[in-house]
C-alpha cells in the first residue's frame, strides 16, 4: 500500500494531500530510509513521522484498504515518541 494512502486510512494524518505534502519535505522514513508518498508500506515497517518539535514512530501492524474510525487505530502501534530538543537561535552582534 502507498505510504500516504496508508497514513490517512489509518488516520494517522487526516488526509492524503497533507500526507503527501509532510513526505515530500523529508519528514517520513520508512525502516530508517526518507521516505516518498508513493513508497510502498509493508506490515512489520517502522515509520517515523515528524509533527513540528515531535517525532512519532509506529509499527505498521495491519494494511487495510478501507476502516471504520475506531478500527483505525489497530493498523499500527506507537513505538515510541520523542520531543525534539528547540534550538535557540544565535543572536548575531551587529557592531559596527
Amino acid at each position: 500500500m502507498r505510504l500516504d494512502k496508508f497514513l490517512k486510512v489509518s488516520r494517522l494524518i487526516k488526509r492524503r494531500t497533507l500526507a503527501k505534502e509532510v513526505a515530500v519535505q523529508g519528514r517520513i522514513t520508512i525502516n530508517g530510509k526518507t521516505a516518498k508518498a508513493s513508497s510502498t508500506v509493508k506490515v512489520g515497517d517502522e515509520l517515523a513521522i515528524r509533527f513540528g518539535q515531535k517525532i512519532v514512530t509506529a509499527r505498521v501492524e495491519e494494511l487495510r484498504e478501507n476502516v471504520r474510525k475506531e478500527e483505525a487505530a489497530g493498523m499500527f502501534t506507537i513505538v515510541k515518541e520523542e520531543k525534539l530538543e528547540k534550538i535557540e537561535p544565535e543572536f548575531i552582534d551587529d557592531e559596527e
